[in-house]
């Protein structure tokens, strides 16, 4: 690889604000806020919207789309073909 080229890769802590809760990764963002961590080193932190936690998908509460209820206006719209 050539030097000089690639960012600065280091640990940086995450923080989802909807669901009150941070984990610490290695990733190319920075940040110049910082939080104190668990371990008590001091690492710059990146305020995300939304993550595993709070995501409708991985917490299971995203919605189920009817989709034979759709097939089915749609033929009736239209039409089954033969």
């Amino acid at each position: 690889m050539r030097e000089g080229i690639h960012p600065a890769y280091g640990p940086v802590v995450f923080r989802d604000r909807a669901a009150n809760h941070a984990f610490l990764t290695r990733s190319t963002l920075t940040s110049e806020k910082t939080v104190e961590w668990e371990d008590g080193t001091t690492y710059p932190v990146v305020d995300v919207e939304i993550s595993n936690v709070s995501h409708p998908f991985y917490t299971g509460n995203a919605r189920v789309l009817d989709t034979a209820g759709r097939v089915e206006r749609f033929e009736r719209r239209y039409g089954k073909r033969s």
